[in-house]
């Protein structure tokens, strides 16, 4: 009778563990990132608003504010600046030649996972090791905790086993260090993933040309 119950309470002790575990992952399918980046255009916050296919991040950098808008796919690409001190707007959507060029530059990462875990900003972590096609390696931190789609700044993490929380990645060309700081589900405003009104369009090397960059 004592074995019984004690089966019972295993049984019913395991059920829990696997109760709490489900409940501790969350999925979203729309919602804001809120990330920390730093890069040779300085530190920023950038916060990222994704629903299905589309994201779109947007980050201050002294008076200017840059916004980029993408599919997962790859098959559009946007680049809005904003400086509002100087009457500034400026828009440049990629062309087919440029997105081919820019899917082709793209990194391609191999990850390994390792045994290593710890905590950033509440997120449960656990490290790999990324090595990229010419044998480059670094350590990033991915979590369970979270599901959502792919974005601007996590997409070349896929096959990472679990979504980026702290890592580097190639944004314009650069590279950038990026950390999670939070993640809400919030609805995403109509027109977030489109180019307002106002902005004059130019193409992307002309938009290259003005920030001092050349493709």
């Amino acid at each position: 009778m004592n074995n019984i119950f004690l089966k019972v309470a295993l049984g019913a002790a395991f059920l829990t563990t696997v109760a709490i575990g489900a409940q501790a992952q969350k999925t979203y399918t729309e919602g804001v990132i809120t990330y920390s980046i730093k890069s040779s255009m300085g530190d920023a916050d950038s916060k990222v608003s994704f629903r299905g296919d589309s994201s779109s991040s947007s980050s201050q950098y002294g008076p200017a504010v840059v916004k980029l808008i993408s599919t997962a796919k790859g098959n559009y690409f946007a680049v809005l600046v904003n400086v509002p001190v100087a009457s500034i707007k400026k828009a440049a959507v990629l062309t087919p030649d440029e997105l081919d060029q820019a899917n082709a530059a793209a990194p391609k990462f191999t990850f390994t996972p390792t045994t290593e875990t710890k905590q950033i900003n509440g997120f449960n972590c656990k490290k790999v090791t990324v090595k990229d096609s010419k044998g480059t390696s670094f350590d990033a931190w991915v979590t369970n905790d979270i599901v959502a789609p792919q974005n601007l700044m996590s997409k070349y993490f896929e096959g990472a086993g679990g979504f980026p929380v702290q890592f580097a990645t190639m944004q314009q060309g650069q590279q950038v260090s990026v950390i999670l700081k939070s993640i809400s589900d919030e609805k995403v405003p109509a027109g977030t993933f489109g180019i307002p009104a106002g902005y004059d369009k130019i193409t992307y090397e002309e938009l290259m040309a003005m920030s001092g960059k050349r493709q």
